[in-house]
Order: structure tokens, then sequence, then C-alpha cells
């Protein structure tokens, strides 16, 4: 009886481990997910945030160039104002010449007119009675010609000042009429201005709206963030609780999580100083792109994608346990994440569908096929993504692969 309660008693030991480890793997798995979901938001929310930036300069440009037009317009303005003031003061001085010259020609009007009458009333004048109302020839001349002459000068006088009375009064039409062009044309670009200023009210209305969009959009980069620093933490507790799980199934010499596959080295061949196989078989171990892009942007991985690597099995570079497993639709496809022993942590990405053979919690060996070659995710070809990473195995974690293989 008693060895029948203790069978019974190691039945349900070994179950609640299982249990145990199937519930940290789908927790992990659980995390990873939500992890990623945000990284997508977080980098959709960044994108928008450098369209709306990107939107904004090209606004703060066109504001620029709507400052400098009324700038340009305004100086015009002020230069019509300057030549209207001058000429309105010529227009004054012109009133003034005219008002002179008419003053002028109505007094000599009235003069001449005032001689005429007296003539009127002395009677017609004639050449005889200058002869007869001279005391001699030469006075009977000289009367004449006096007459003559100041009859003569007066209407020269009349008529020259008339002539001075159209001309004043030309010139000041003239300034009148350039006046009206001038203040037709500063009419114009005060018009031209008011729509400058208009448009610039409406284009910084836009960037202030922008300026809003900016602030929400890095809300919302923020809050993700600091969502993921939260999902981090508990990736960290959920490897620490699959450490002490696996520390508990070896101290009481139970299996883990059911590891797959042969845990021969064969196919990685030698073993680096870091202890690391090739995660592919011989013959497929060149190295196509490096740390980085030859765009220079940072790739933090190695592809090995030489000719026929589709199909190709991928091995565990070292023994450690499978902290993921899963497949994305985008980004790296199907994908497992190690994490060994010496620490470090190591990502293979975009192998063939349904060829992954580990879980979230599994005990892998060196040299143990994970999954084999080929073009699922982010792929433009069959390849392997290769990461290296150091603890705490965060995205920003990556470090050239290359220092750590044979």
């Amino acid at each position: 009886m008693k060895k029948v309660v203790l069978k019974i008693l190691g039945i349900l030991m070994v179950v609640i481990m299982v249990l145990q480890t199937m519930s940290i793997a789908a927790t992990q798995s659980e995390l990873k997910n939500q992890k990623n979901e945000n990284e997508k938001k977080m980098n959709e929310a960044q994108s928008q945030l450098d369209d709306v930036k990107e939107e904004k300069a090209g606004v703060q440009e066109e504001i620029n160039d709507l400052d400098s037009q009324i700038v340009d317009y305004q100086s015009q303005i002020n230069e019509l104002d300057g030549k209207i003031t001058d000429l309105n003061t010529q227009i004054e001085e012109a009133q003034k010449k005219l008002e002179e010259a008419q003053k002028q020609y109505d007094e000599n009007q009235k003069l001449a007119e005032e001689r005429l009458v007296i003539m009127q009333e002395s009677g017609d004048t004639s050449y005889l009675d200058f002869i007869l109302s001279s005391d001699s020839v030469t006075d009977m001349i000289s009367s004449y010609y006096l007459a003559s002459e100041l009859a003569e000068a007066d209407t020269e006088l009349l008529d020259g000042l008339e002539k001075e009375k159209q001309e004043v009064e030309t010139a000041k039409q003239e300034l009148e009429s350039s006046k009206q062009e001038l203040a037709n044309s500063k009419e114009s670009k005060q018009s031209v201005t008011a729509q400058l200023e208009v448009a610039k009210k409406e284009k910084n209305n836009q960037v202030a709206q922008l300026s809003e969009d900016e602030k929400k959009i890095q809300e919302q980069i923020d809050e993700l963030t600091e969502a993921n620093k939260s999902i981090d933490v508990k990736i960290q507790q959920a490897i620490a609780a699959a450490n002490a799980q696996a520390n508990k199934n070896n101290s009481s010499s139970k299996p883990s999580g059911g590891s797959s596959s042969s845990g021969t080295s064969t196919g990685g061949g030698s073993v680096s100083s870091s202890g690391f196989i090739y995660p592919v078989p011989s013959g497929y171990q060149r190295i196509t792109t490096g740390l980085y892009y030859s765009s220079g942007a940072y790739h933090g991985a190695v592809d090995f994608g030489s000719g026929g690597i589709n199909g190709q099995p991928i091995y565990a570079v070292a023994s450690g346990t499978v902290i993921i497993s899963e497949r994305l639709n985008g980004s790296y496809g199907n994908y497992i994440i190690i994490m060994h022993d010496n620490g470090l942590f190591t990502l293979y990405a975009h192998g063939q569908d349904g060829s992954r053979t580990v879980s979230a919690g599994d005990r892998v060996s060196q040299g143990q096929q994970i999954m084999r070659v080929g073009s699922t995710g982010n792929s433009t070809g069959p390849h392997l993504h290769f990461e290296v990473r150091t603890s705490p195995g965060k995205y920003n974690n990556r470090v050239d692969p290359r220092k750590y293989l044979p």
C-alpha cells in the first residue's frame, strides 16, 4: 500500500512539474506576443510621428515663405506710402500755386475791367479825342500810345495768367492721377498682404494641430515603451521561473519539458572558444549579410544564405533552455530564442513553416536540430537570420555573432 501511495505521489509530482513548465512556456509566449504587438504599434506610431514631423517642417517652411512675402509686400506698401505722402505735398503746393495764380488772375482781370468801365463811362475814345484833348502833337501821341500799351499789357497779362493757371491745373491733375494709381497699387498690395496673413494664420493653425498630433503620438510611444519595459521584467521573471524549474527537475532527476530530436553536434562543426558551433551544416556557413546592411543601417545579426540552403537543418549552437518558439506573420516569421547556460541568448529566424521541433521550456543540447531554413516573415529569400544577445536577452542587447562563432 505504501509503495502505491509513493508511486501516486511521484506521478503527481511529475504532472505538477509538467504543468508548471507548460504554464511558464505559455506565459512567456503570451508576454512575447504582447511585446511584439506593442513593438509593432510603436513602429507604426513612430512612422506616423515621423510623417507628422516632416509635414510640420514643410508647413513651417511655407509659413517662413509667407512671412518673407508679407515683409516684402509691407516694404512695398511703406514705399508707396512715402510716395503718396510726397505726392500729397506736391499736390498741396500745386494747389497753393493754382490759388495764387487764380487770385492774381482775378485781381488783374478786375483792374482791367475797371479801366474798361472808366473808358466806357467817358464815352467812345477816338483818335480825334486824343488830338483835341492833347496840348500838343507829342502829348497826343504819347497819350494814345500809353492807352494802347495798357490795353495790350492787360491782355497779355491775363493771357499769361490763364496759361499759368492751366499749366498748374494740368500738373495738379497729373499728380492726382499718379496719387490714384499709387493708392490703387497700395490697395492691391494690402489685399494680397491680407490674403497672405489669412494663409499664414491657417498654416499656424495647421502647425498647432500637427504639434498636438505629434504630442499625442509621442504619448502613445511613451506608453508603449513603458509597457514593454514591464513586459521585459515579466519575461525575466519567466526566465527565472524556467531556471528554477530546470534546477528543481535536475535535483529531483525528473525529465524536463520533452526536448525533441537528437542531441548530436555533427552538423555544426567545430566549437569556438565561446562554446558555440555553427547553426547550419558545413557547406552553408558563408555569411551573406553582416552586422550592418550595405545601406549602413544596423542589422544586429548575421545571415546565412548560401545557395541551396533552403530546407537545411538549423542547430542549437549550445545547450540551453528554449525561451520562445513561435511564428510571427511579419518580422522574424518562424523563430526560436534559446537561453544558454553561459548567460548568452541566441535567436534563429525565418524558419520553414511546420519545421520547429522544440517548444518554450524545452531543454536542448548543442547541435540539436531545432528548425529548418526557410523564408517566412520579412524575408526576401531562404536564409537563416542568427542573433546573439547578452543578458537579459532583450532586443537592445544584440551583439556581433561572429565574435562567438568558430
